[in-house]
């Protein structure tokens, strides 16, 4: 598996610790440690090199690259755009804005890193969150804002009755 090596002969071969490295190819490929990669290239992208993700062909020619770049920009901007427009609206807006971020992702070093900094600081926040001491407080933040709410619709009722705020009459 011959994956992006600078010298000829060398294939990266991940190890045990889940990091690539480089080994000096033998006179047979597709060896076992090259089912090794493979089954650990499924497991994460946090160990997969950064840069473009574009087939060898269009990478091999300057202009064809070029224009490949520019439509996965394009087609990355059309999604980020949607999702932008669905944050207010109905539609899973933010959801979308990741989707148009990975389409650029797959093109473009910055949009990877700016995933890698996301995905981890999301497993960060989910770890926090399961702390049961995070839990029990975030548990009593809600049920105080829900009390809150609850008083100020009462406060409502209690002084508008059941009406509608564009139907209050100056008093």
């Amino acid at each position: 598996m011959n994956t992006g090596s600078n010298e000829p002969g060398m294939s990266a071969v991940a190890t045990d610790g889940g990091k690539v490295s480089e080994e000096k190819a033998g006179g047979v490929t597709g060896g076992a440690s090259e089912g090794a990669a493979d089954a650990l290239s499924d497991e994460t992208n946090q160990d997969r090199g950064l840069g473009s993700r574009a087939p060898e062909f269009i990478r091999k020619r300057r202009a064809l690259h070029l224009s490949w770049q520019v439509g996965v920009f394009v087609v990355g901007l059309a999604v980020v755009i949607a999702g932008i427009i669905m944050l207010p609206l109905p539609g899973p807006g933010w959801v979308v804005i990741f989707g148009g971020m990975a389409i650029w992702a797959t093109e473009f070093v910055w949009a990877q890193l700016v995933l890698r900094w996301t995905k981890r600081k999301v497993t960060e926040a989910a770890q926090r969150a399961l702390d049961p001491k995070v839990r029990r407080r975030n548990i009593i933040l809600t049920v105080i804002g829900l009390v809150i709410i609850g008083v100020l619709v009462g406060v409502y009722l209690w002084k508008f009755g059941i009406v509608m705020p564009w139907k209050i009459k100056d008093q």
